[in-house]
């Protein structure tokens, strides 16, 4: 059993001197590596949404335009440009000098 021990401890001290060699070329070749440049940081392109097409389209017009007009120009229904109209006038983003005209605030 002693016999058995001192072999096994012999090629444990073998494989540590190995793994000290190829730590030290390792070292060795990351040192010469030149430093990595960074990659560029990638832009995340905004979606644009329904909101920002019908509020694009009232901005456009100085005199302003009504929801038959954004109906037009969007191809959004109806029903979904007035709620588009009822969320920007709640955010301030448009106003309505007159009934059923909508212009940019």
């Amino acid at each position: 059993m002693i016999k058995e021990l001192q072999a096994a401890k012999k090629e444990l001290k073998a494989l540590s001197k190995r793994i000290d060699k190829l730590m030290a070329a390792l070292q060795k070749a990351d040192a010469k590596k030149p430093a990595k440049a960074k990659a560029p940081k990638k832009t995340v392109a905004k979606k644009v949404t329904a909101a920002d097409t019908v509020f694009n389209a009232i901005a456009r017009l100085k005199k302003g335009t009504d929801t038959a007009g954004l109906v037009k120009k969007t191809g959004f229904d109806q029903k979904k440009v007035a709620n588009i109209i009822f969320k920007l006038k709640k955010q301030g983003k448009i106003t309505s000098p007159k009934k059923g005209l909508y212009v940019k605030s």
